[in-house]
């Protein structure tokens, strides 16, 4: 019951924790009047760690599942 709820939530709650920095990245552009280019190199700069641990997942269970 425990490794169930636990392969349930994780995923969900990683996912929260991924959109509630998007907004704080936004919320910070909003703030700093960074202007749309401004704004668009922070989501690139500070969206790059997140992008990063979404690629690791990606990859590592693709190679779990043997499909590469």
């Amino acid at each position: 019951m425990v490794q169930t709820f636990e392969a349930w939530i994780t995923p969900i709650m990683i996912g929260g924790l991924i959109l509630f920095m998007c907004f704080i990245i936004w919320d910070l552009a909003k703030k700093s009047k960074a202007g749309r280019f401004g704004t668009i190199m922070l989501f690139v700069v500070l969206g790059a760690g997140m992008l990063g641990y979404v690629l690791k997942v990606v990859i590592t269970w693709l190679l779990e599942a043997q499909v590469i």
